[in-house]
């Protein structure tokens, strides 16, 4: 689908993804201009029970309900590529408190809001789970 207009930068929304990253980077976020950057709102994103990375200890896998609260303000995060992106930890090896911490600091580098906040809900696994939250404000 050719895009054209104020969206034309948005490569991934309307294609179709035939393969998946096999590590994050911030490079696969993409962004658009809030045009209601006087505004106060807040946006959230809500990953539940897909989001998995692996443990760098053990080899297997974590899975978290990953929730995204920000205050924009001059761009606003693209909600697929943050779909892709979010996807690609399948494969990385880190403990959940630091993978929360890098995808709070990757989003914040993409889109620079007022505020945000990155919570990693990590299910059980050996009779405990945890939970991590990362912040950040200008």
């Amino acid at each position: 689908m050719k895009k054209t207009g104020e969206y034309k930068e948005l490569t991934l929304l309307g294609s179709v993804v035939e393969k998946y990253p096999h590590e994050p980077s911030r490079e696969i976020l993409e962004t658009f201009h809030n045009k209601y950057h006087d505004n106060d709102f807040m946006v959230e994103f809500y990953q539940e029970g897909e989001f998995t990375s692996i443990c760098p200890v053990t080899g297997q896998p974590d899975f978290a309900d990953i929730i995204i609260k920000y205050i924009p303000d001059e761009h606003l995060i693209e909600a697929k590529s943050l779909k892709i992106y979010l996807m690609s930890y399948r494969n990385k090896k880190d403990f959940g408190e630091f993978i929360t911490n890098n995808i709070m600091e990757d989003l914040w580098a993409a889109c620079k809001p007022q505020w945000i906040e990155v919570t990693g809900n990590f299910k059980s696994r050996g009779g405990i789970s945890w939970k991590t939250v990362a912040t950040k404000s200008k």
